[in-house]
């Protein structure tokens, strides 16, 4: 079996548990550290010298002109197909290749370079093994790991996948496990789910270690204190433990605090 290798970034989610921010951006391009998930996930395949596809679906027009030519794009119709429907519709994409999926949600920081800190999930790969990527502890998904944004699969069980609504647990990871064919690849730093407010300003807090990150072309006058603020945003007020979107505002006499400012007005808290 060949063991030559691409990468799908899995981008085509709602994100129902982070709305309403999610009414805005799709979750892939939610900004962490200023930087949107999705170019994190492209980054780090890229740095392994993959060829990369991505799929898209809901608001999927804005992950499609994000993406540009940078990786072969996949657009779900109707609702999304799940972690294995969408690799079902890139079977002809991959032909024959084993596959590193990515969910571009997936928030990860090592003191390895993004693409080297996953490399061991791919080093003496058989072409025949499904590998996990994990951190230790609860909800224990594989032993005593839970699953970290990343898994690398054999052709052979990639080419079974259908372009319809299912997921990867139950149609391979799952199947591999009990037929001793999976294996957990412990990641040696950070992994966050962005999933709700809550673990998505974590993520942000995390990328900037207790410091203040501020775009260049933002507008700051007020108090900054462990705040990410994005491109062409505005505050004048205070913003403690919180995010400002790309062209977000805070006015003076605002105070900003465990929460994500988007606009002038939308404001998330982080609970």
């Amino acid at each position: 079996m060949s063991t030559e290798l691409c990468a799908v970034v899995l981008a085509a989610g709602e994100g129902r548990r982070l709305r309403p921010l999610t009414e805005q951006l799709p979750k892939a391009l939610c900004p962490v550290g200023n930087v949107p998930l999705l170019d994190r996930a492209l980054d780090r395949v890229a740095a392994l010298g993959l060829d990369a596809a991505v799929n898209a679906c809901y608001l999927g027009q804005q992950v499609v002109e994000h993406v540009g030519d940078r990786a072969h794009l996949s657009v779900e119709p109707g609702d999304p197909l799940g972690t294995a429907g969408g690799l079902g519709l890139l079977r002809d994409w991959i032909g024959g290749r084993g596959v590193l999926v990515g969910n571009a949600d997936a928030y990860l920081a090592a003191d390895a370079p993004p693409g080297p800190d996953i490399a061991a999930l791919l080093a003496g790969w058989d072409g025949r093994e499904v590998r996990i990527l994990g951190v230790p502890g609860p909800p224990h998904e594989f032993g005593a790991h839970r699953f970290a944004g990343f898994s690398l699969l054999p052709w052979d069980l990639v080419a079974n996948l259908k372009p319809e609504q299912s997921d990867l647990v139950r149609l391979v990871w799952r199947p591999a496990e009990r037929a001793g064919r999976l294996r957990v690849v412990e990641y040696p730093g950070t992994y966050l789910d962005t999933g709700t407010p809550a673990d998505y300003l974590r993520a942000n807090l995390h990328a900037v270690h207790g410091g203040n990150l501020v775009a260049e072309s933002a507008e700051v006058t007020g108090r900054l204190k462990e705040a990410v603020v994005g491109a062409d945003a505005v505050v004048a007020g205070s913003v403690t433990r919180g995010v400002v979107w790309p062209g977000g505002v805070v006015a003076a006499g605002e105070a900003l605090e465990d929460a994500i400012r988007v606009g002038r007005e939308l404001t998330v808290a982080a609970h």
